[in-house]
């Protein structure tokens, strides 16, 4: 039995987040998906905090249960700090067990940050010497530095990151065991650096509205708790975690290069070419995920490690309905037939993955199954996203021009399909 995980969200209390995001929406929408344990994200902020003591049942093993949903206790927090002479602006997530230690984890986390502000709390804190806080004050908690290659706010982004694990943990980097490859990066991205191959990938969807939650994920082989979950991250169990779900990395809003304000989008290639300045306005362009990663690396594209987690690459299904039906994905069309199929086939994860095309298409049409068969074989045209702005995935734009035209973007997926 496969039990999907999204370990990263947010609350209606973090910025730019939907008011939608209550725990009764979340755990709907993780049943749609088909998601089973899903994060309760922002637990650092006091309202929201009270919010989860008051309508989570305590489960065994340190996770805790809405209906049929089981939530897992994080927060991602935004450290903001000098070190070595440049600003960093470093991501993180932090995982705990127990209300008990969450409350530690706050009252010490807010010395150095307003934890009511937002439900992500920016901090002037070392993410160093916040891992060694929260360590001796809850040994079971544990730190995924998030959506690790933006450019913004990640421990590789190009604008306040670093070059290496090591530069930002210091001799507690084998304290840090799991990295979140982010929607703008995949596996075979994050395998082309071999000073990665000891860390276990995770894919979750950071989202802020429960359309969005599981667009990517983590698939485990059985149910588990949160300290299985912590130990199968940590020794890179490959028997228990099977794959993770992921976005075309186009489609992320920082794979390629660009200036949103001048509508300039390059490849890395170009950009260097061009010293990495936008031809417009003649100031530096954000660097991308792809050129970070270009610019870090060591191997040579499609290598794949002995020990890697594979992976599958999704098109969200409402997008997909979305192209056929020819109209944006949050509408009333668009929603009718998701639910008709995510309920026919039990979750959104069954349809893109496990259903029969045969039976999608009754219960949907013959264009909807036909756009879930070439999502599965890679078949899709993607126009990359940039500087803020999301990527454009179109899948039966391709069908039109043939078979034989189609283009497999992901040159490192494993046979999994």
């Amino acid at each position: 039995m496969e039990i999907i995980a999204d370990f990263h969200i947010h609350s209606k209390f973090s910025r730019a987040t939907s008011s939608d995001m209550v725990i009764a929406n979340i755990a709907q929408a993780a049943q749609e998906k088909g998601i089973k344990i899903v994060a309760t994200g922002d637990f650092t902020h006091p309202k929201w905090l009270a919010m989860l003591k008051s309508e989570l049942n305590e489960a065994e093993g340190g996770l805790y249960k809405y209906t049929d949903t089981y939530f897992i206790l994080t927060t991602e927090v935004s450290n903001v700090y000098f070190k070595e002479g440049k600003l960093r602006r470093i991501h993180n997530i932090i995982f705990s067990p127990n209300f008990k230690e969450v409350e530690k984890i706050n009252s010490f986390l807010s010395k150095y940050g307003s934890l009511n502000a937002d439900g992500r709390p920016t901090l002037t804190l070392d993410a160093k010497k916040m891992l060694e806080g929260i360590l001796e004050i809850s040994p079971d908690s544990f730190i995924v530095p998030s959506h690790i290659w933006t450019p913004w706010f990640s421990i590789f982004g190009s604008k306040s990151g670093f070059d290496s694990i090591e530069e930002c943990f210091g001799e507690l980097s084998k304290q840090i065991f799991a990295l979140e490859t982010g929607l703008s990066s995949d596996p075979p991205m994050n395998w082309l650096l071999s000073s990665l191959d000891h860390y276990t990938l995770i894919s979750n969807s950071d989202a802020h509205s429960p359309s969005r939650i599981g667009r990517e994920a983590n698939v485990f082989s059985t149910m588990l708790n949160f300290y299985e979950i912590k130990e199968v991250l940590r020794t890179k169990d490959r028997g228990k975690f099977l794959y993770t779900i992921e976005f075309f990395p186009e489609e992320g809003k920082y794979h390629w290069d660009g200036h949103r304000n001048c509508n300039v989008v390059m490849s890395p290639d170009e950009a260097m070419a061009n010293d990495d300045l936008c031809p417009v306005c003649g100031k530096p362009l954000t660097i991308g995920v792809a050129h970070r990663v270009l610019l870090l690396s060591d191997r040579p594209k499609g290598f794949i490690p002995e020990n890697a987690i594979p992976y599958k690459s999704l098109v969200p299904l409402e997008e997909i309905i979305a192209e056929v039906i020819g109209t944006s994905r949050d509408t009333l069309g668009v929603r009718n037939i998701y639910l008709r199929l995510v309920r026919e086939f039990k979750g959104e994860f069954n349809v893109l993955l496990h259903a029969d095309l045969e039976d999608i298409k009754k219960y949907s049409n013959e264009q909807i199954a036909k756009a879930i068969e070439l999502m599965r074989a890679g078949k899709i045209n993607v126009k990359p996203g940039y500087d803020g702005v999301f990527g454009k995935i179109s899948i039966l734009g391709n069908s039109k021009q043939g078979i034989d035209e189609f283009s497999n973007k992901k040159t490192g997926q494993l046979p999994l399909f």
